[in-house]
Formats: C-alpha cells, structure tokens, sequence
C-alpha cells in the first residue's frame, strides 16, 4: 500500500478513485508519563514519553486509514492529512490523532 500526502505518485496514473477513508487512535498518557514531561518541559529538552506515544498513535491511525483503503479494493492513499489534539480528561490526558486520505488504485 503505497500513502503519500500529496494528491498524485510520481510515475503512476491513478485509475480509480474509490472514496475517502480514515483512522483513528486515542491513546492515554498516564499521569506518571504527564509529571515527567511537565518537569522535563520546565526544565528544557524533549520528551521522549511523548514522543512514543505520539508515534505510536500515528502509526495505529495510518494504519487503520490504510486497511479501510484495502477494504474498498485500493492500492494506494493519496492526499493524506494527519490531525493531532491532545484532550483532557479528569486528571490526565488523552492523545488524539486522525489520519485521512483518498484511498485510490494505482494503474499496473
């Protein structure tokens, strides 16, 4: 399955357009996870409890947009956009991210 953000892929003619397909993950990060990125972002540099979380997260909605995409008959996503949000919820946080795209196919 081939995912690019930009509306076409360089050296294929898209041959079919099979619709819009999505994915999305909602991911906690515990509160252990929040003091130490709330220290770490008083005190400068990156957080790495984040950073997994976040990756992780993307790569469950990508993959999701791309198994919808798979379902419809296509070999490709183009046009993809990947939303981020971060919800609160009671004493911690939620991460939030959605992935969608046009999930076409690809001529041979």
């Amino acid at each position: 399955m081939l995912i690019s953000t930009t509306d076409t892929i360089e050296g294929h003619r898209i041959a079919e357009y099979k619709g819009l397909v999505t994915g999305e993950a909602i991911l906690g990060a515990n509160i252990f996870r929040d003091i130490f990125a709330g220290i770490r972002d008083i005190v400068g540099g990156r957080s790495g409890a984040y950073e997994k979380s976040l990756k992780e997260a993307r790569e469950i909605a990508v993959e999701e947009m791309a198994a919808e995409a798979r379902k419809l008959g296509a070999n490709a996503v183009v046009g993809v956009d990947l939303d981020y949000e971060t919800v609160s919820a009671g004493s911690g946080s939620m991460l939030m991210v959605s992935a969608s795209g046009t999930a076409v196919v690809l001529a041979r």
